[in-house]
C-alpha cells in the first residue's frame, strides 16, 4: 500500500485570466454582513461583531420558535388564541400593528401573517402567550433557540424587539437565523415576499397594509426578509435576494434614513452578484468521482460527500478552482456503504477554502481466495499492477 493522491479537474469554462478583482465597496450603515447562502462565504462586511439593538428583526426568531412548535405538533396554523389585553394594548401605542381587539380569537396562521408581512407587535406579544402562556416563557425558548443555531452573541428579552436594552444582537448572528429560516423553513419563508396583508377586524372594515420592506417592491429578485426601527439604533433590515441558484443574504443597522436602507441594501446585494461566481463542487449523496480498490470485486470505488459543497469566488476567476480527493489507497476491500474513505479538499489559487470526508456510494466484497493469492504474487514480483 502506498499514499495515492488524485487530482479531479472540475469541468468548469476555462476563462482568460486578468489581473482585476472584484470591485470594492463602502456601505453607508454602522454594521453589515453579506453572505453567499450556499457557499457560507462571507462577501463583505463592517463591524459584523458590533452589539446592536435588533429592533423588528427579533421578529425572525419569533416565528422560527413559532414553526418548530408548529414542526413538532405543539401547535397548528388553525389553532385560536385569545388576545390579551397586553396583547391589545400593543396596538394602541403607536407600533406597528395588525390591529387585533382585545378578547378575539385569533388562529396561529394569522397571527404569524400579521408579524411577517406587516410587523405587528400586537401579533408578536398575541403568539408569544397563546404559545408558551406568557411573553417572558417565550422568550427562554427565543434564547434556546439561539443558542442551538449558532447564535453566539445574542439575547431575546421579548417577542417584538420593541426597547430593551437586554435585547441585542449582531449583524452576524442575525444571518445565521436568517439562513436557518431559509433553509428549514422553505414553506413559511414564502410568507416574507407577501406584500400586502389584510386582516378581517372584528367589529370594524378589514384593515389591509403593506409589507415594510422595501427591497420587495423593486425588480431585484429579493424575497425577505425584515426591517427594523428604533430611535437609538436607527434603521435596519435583513435581507434575500435569489437570482436562479444564487441567494445572497445581507444584514445592515444603522442606516441614517429609510431612503439609505434601502439604497444601501440593494447597493450591496447588486455588488456580491456582479463581483462573485458560486460553484457547486459535488452535490450530497450523489457520485462525484471513483477511487481505487484492492482486491475488491471493483476496481473502482464511487465516492459521495454527505453535504453540498459550494465556493464563492470573484468573477472570471473559475480557472483557480482546484478540487484533490486525497485518500490511503488503494482502498482494500471489502467495503461498507457510508464508510469515509478520504477527504475532498477545495483550493482556490492553491489555498485550502474547504475540507470535506467522503464515504463509499457502495458495498464492495473481497475477491475469492485464489484471485487474491495471483494478486498478491503479482504486486511481490511486479509491484503495483
Amino acid at each position: 500500500m502506498h499514499n495515492y493522491i488524485k487530482i479531479i479537474l472540475i469541468n468548469f469554462l476555462f476563462f482568460i485570466l486578468t489581473p482585476s478583482v472584484f470591485s470594492k465597496i463602502d456601505i453607508d450603515a454602522r454594521t453589515v454582513i453579506l453572505q453567499d447562502y450556499l457557499s457560507g462565504e462571507i462577501l463583505y462586511e463592517k463591524e459584523p461583531d458590533l452589539r446592536i439593538y435588533p429592533a423588528s428583526m427579533t421578529k425572525i426568531m419569533t416565528t422560527l420558535v413559532a414553526f418548530d412548535m408548529l414542526k413538532k405538533g405543539e401547535t397548528t396554523l388553525d389553532e385560536e388564541i385569545i388576545i390579551s389585553e397586553k396583547a391589545w394594548r400593543m396596538s394602541q401605542s403607536g407600533y406597528s400593528s395588525m390591529f387585533i381587539m382585545l378578547n378575539d380569537k385569533v388562529t396561529v396562521e394569522e397571527l404569524l401573517k400579521g408579524i411577517i408581512i406587516v410587523s405587528g407587535n400586537d401579533a408578536c406579544v398575541a403568539l408569544a402567550e397563546g404559545l408558551a402562556g406568557s411573553e417572558e416563557s417565550f422568550a427562554i425558548l427565543m434564547n434556546e433557540k439561539a443558542a442551538e443555531i449558532g447564535m453566539t452573541d445574542s439575547n431575546f428579552s421579548n417577542s417584538s424587539g420593541i426597547n430593551d436594552p437586554d435585547n441585542y444582537s449582531t449583524v452576524k448572528d442575525i444571518a445565521i437565523m436568517s439562513k436557518y429560516l431559509i433553509k428549514n423553513y422553505p414553506e413559511y419563508y414564502e410568507w416574507f415576499k407577501e406584500t400586502t396583508f389584510t386582516w378581517e377586524k372584528t367589529g370594524g372594515n378589514p384593515i389591509t397594509q403593506g409589507n415594510r420592506n422595501p427591497l420587495l417592491y423593486k425588480n431585484l429578485g429579493v424575497d425577505g426578509i425584515k426591517t427594523g426601527y428604533l430611535a437609538v439604533e436607527q434603521y435596519s433590515l435583513a435581507s434575500s435576494l435569489i437570482k436562479k441558484e444564487r441567494r445572497l443574504i445581507a444584514v445592515g443597522s444603522g442606516f441614517k434614513s429609510k431612503n439609505k436602507r434601502s439604497s444601501e441594501s440593494a447597493k450591496i446585494l447588486t455588488w456580491g452578484l456582479s463581483n462573485f461566481d458560486t460553484i457547486r463542487i459535488a452535490k450530497k449523496d450523489e457520485n462525484f468521482s471513483t477511487i481505487d480498490v484492492w482486491l475488491g470485486k471493483k476496481e473502482k470505488l464511487n465516492v459521495k460527500i454527505n453535504q453540498d459543497a459550494y465556493i464563492t469566488i470573484p468573477k472570471r476567476k473559475k480557472s483557480l478552482v482546484k478540487a484533490v480527493i486525497e485518500y490511503d489507497g488503494p482502498i482494500k476491500a471489502p467495503i461498507l456503504k457510508d464508510t469515509k474513505v478520504g477527504k475532498l479538499n477545495i483550493y482556490y489559487r492553491g489555498n485550502l477554502k474547504n475540507s470535506l470526508d467522503i464515504y463509499a456510494s457502495e458495498d464492495i466484497k473481497l475477491v475469492n481466495f485464489i484471485y487474491r493469492f495471483i494478486k498478491s504474487i503479482n504486486y511481490l514480483i511486479w509491484g503495483d499492477v
